[in-house]
């Protein structure tokens, strides 16, 4: 047998979650660790706290594929007396590499909502968000006049700009740019706490979906703004949406049942924590029709309104945006705690490295944080 490494490992989880599926402001991939570095054993995880990661090296995993990136956010230092650089530090001194498959593997087929889904009862059916990487984006991006050649020079490089069989195709219009740099700020023009107005030119272009991380590195890279100004619509798509790559499954369950009665089976069907389970609608309204979207999900609650669905199962609701929900005629909520929604995953995640002839572990962690549920006695 071909002698496996963490690359090996990375190839087929990122075959089955494309990194391009990505929100632009995610970090997805191996976050640490020899990309050439032998693997016998692979642990699995939703989120890579200390206790996992200290777990992941006691069961002997060379690679340790999480939900949750740890370095999300940048970090200035990852030393061993910080939380995050512990982190890094117990995995790497172990032999352990760490791998994240985040909106990636929320919008891949099948994906973090499919399981979700299939958990409380439905066949997933459309994302509520599409993701497609075979479909057009239109961009936007303002830029001083000196340097839109070479800005566009560095976009067309990664793919921005090509139509059929034409290549570098943008339209540019001049206008006045105008900000004012606060505090912290480091302008390339004007000066902090100077309202500054200035010649800019907005060049837009379109550019493939699946091409759209890459072009935001580029656009960030090449422009000379520490804070570059630009928008991206991703254009109306004709494809079958219910096999098609995105954000949250829309489904049917086989008989209707009231709120009261699917609340309780989205209970059984995830895993328990303090958090639980909780209902906002009319417990005896019948619902059949279902939308699911692992983790935080309230900034779908909008998108679901139009949807046609009875009733919207994700995590991480907050009191404003459902009160404002229901009274809009938004359909009933379920909210679920977020590690319960997405740490199933971890089974169909095993699924895709388990041919490669590996140990695999599933570590039955509760990263939930929260720990107490108290009711009045």
């Amino acid at each position: 047998m071909t002698d496996v490494t963490v690359q090996t490992v990375v190839d087929a989880l990122e075959a089955a979650y494309p990194p391009a599926l990505a929100e632009s402001w995610d970090q997805v991939g191996l976050i640490c660790g020899d990309p050439d570095a032998k693997v016998t054993k692979v642990a699995f995880a939703l989120d890579c706290t200390q206790e996992v990661a200290e777990r992941a090296v006691a069961a002997g995993a060379q690679l340790l594929v999480v939900h949750h990136p740890l370095l999300l956010r940048g970090v200035h230092s990852v030393a061993a007396n910080t939380p995050k650089g512990k982190v890094i530090h117990t995995l790497l001194a172990g032999g352990c590499a760490l791998f994240a498959a985040h909106t990636n593997a929320d919008s891949a087929r099948p994906g973090v909502s499919d399981k979700l889904a299939e958990l409380v009862g439905i066949t997933p059916g459309r994302p509520i968000k599409p993701v497609l990487l075979d479909a057009t984006d239109r961009w936007g991006v303002h830029v001083p006049p000196a340097a839109a050649a070479d800005l566009k020079r560095a976009l067309f490089s990664v793919g921005a700009g090509a139509i059929g069989d034409y290549r570098e195709c943008a339209f540019s219009v001049e206008g006045t740019g105008e900000f004012t740099p606060v505090e912290g700020a480091n302008p390339t023009d004007g000066a902090v706490g100077t309202h500054y107005t200035g010649d800019e030119i907005r060049i837009e272009f379109v550019a493939r979906a699946g091409d759209r991380r890459r072009i935001v590195e580029k656009l960030r890279e090449a422009h000379p703004y520490e804070e570059p100004a630009f928008d991206v619509v991703q254009m109306a798509d004709t494809s079958d949406l219910d096999k098609a790559t995105g954000l949250g499954r829309i489904g049917e369950l086989p008989e209707p049942m009231t709120l009261r009665e699917f609340t309780q089976q989205v209970a059984n069907a995830l895993p328990e924590t303090a958090w639980g389970v909780r209902a906002a609608g009319d417990p005896d309204q019948i619902v059949q029709k279902v939308a699911v979207s692992s983790g935080s999900g309230d900034s779908f609650l909008a998108d679901v309104a139009k949807l046609g669905v009875d009733v919207y199962v994700t995590s991480d609701l907050r009191h404003h945006p459902v009160d404002e929900h229901l009274r809009a005629g938004g359909p009933a909520v379920i909210d679920t705690a977020h590690w319960a929604s997405e740490f199933p995953w971890t089974e169909q995640a095993e699924s895709i490295v388990a041919p490669l002839s590996v140990d695999t572990e599933i570590l039955h962690i509760r990263t939930d944080p929260w720990t107490i549920s108290a009711h009045p006695e």
